[in-house]
């Protein structure tokens, strides 16, 4: 695929960002917590952010549930403390600091083996992020794809919501959403799902497909007809 906390944490947080390796200008390249959140200088931010907060502990229990309104419908997306502790805490950061609102999710696909619908990136082209990048929390749970006699390919279930990168660690902004079972390697962090009304909404956008061109002329990967926006996320709480 292309591309809270008791105050006294948060204290141990913020002398840990202080102490952070810095650029010439004195902001901080790196967290020193356990996510490891690391600038990437040759990949610029596509919309200004700062590194996520990154405390001593980093969270890892309970649901958190999200808003996600588009332009084609609304999800709730319910992120797992527990899979996925360090991508949680990044898109909760991202979305807190609005670097989702008014986003195009860009990327549909529609393959026989691949029905996933990829957002998370404000330049619109799947090539941008947050100027950061950190560590895959890759599953180790999912069941293999039924005629792959390897196991190396498993199934990424229909509401799977997971990170997108180009490689091992540069996990960043993007993000995909499965609207059917999908065959992939488990390369790709799995932190959370969506509600019912969302994999509605993401079956819709499925049902208007990819407007052909001459690179995708069968119309299976590409920018979905029914353009999809993401105009707010923000995070409902943790149950």
């Amino acid at each position: 695929m292309r591309k809270t906390i008791v105050i006294a944490v948060l204290t141990v947080a913020s002398l840990l960002v202080a102490t952070a390796p810095a650029d010439a200008a004195g902001t901080p390249t790196s967290t020193t917590g356990p996510c490891g959140y690391t600038s990437t200088p040759d990949d610029p931010p596509a919309r200004p952010v700062s590194l996520p907060p990154d405390p001593v502990h980093t969270p890892d229990k309970g649901i958190v549930r999200v808003v996600v309104a588009t332009s084609q419908g609304p999800m709730i997306l319910s992120l797992d403390r527990a899979k996925a502790p360090c991508t949680v805490q990044s898109f909760l950061h991202l979305a807190k600091s609005r670097f989702y609102d008014f986003t195009t999710c860009h990327r549909l696909t529609l393959y026989p083996t691949l029905k996933v619908l990829q957002c998370g990136d404000p330049s619109g082209t799947g090539e941008g992020g947050p100027g950061y990048s950190y560590k895959d929390e890759l599953p180790t749970d999912l069941p293999n794809w039924p005629d792959d006699p390897t196991g190396t390919r498993k199934v990424y279930a229909r509401g799977t919501v997971a990170m997108a990168n180009a490689g091992p660690n540069t996990n960043g902004s993007q993000f995909f959403l499965v609207f059917a079972d999908s065959r992939l390697r488990p390369d790709y962090t799995v932190f959370g799902s969506v509600d019912r009304l969302g994999l509605a909404t993401l079956d819709r956008v499925a049902a208007g497909g990819i407007a052909p061109t001459p690179d995708d002329p069968d119309g299976v990967d590409g920018a979905p007809v029914r353009t999809t926006d993401i105009l707010v996320a923000r995070s409902l709480g943790t149950r």
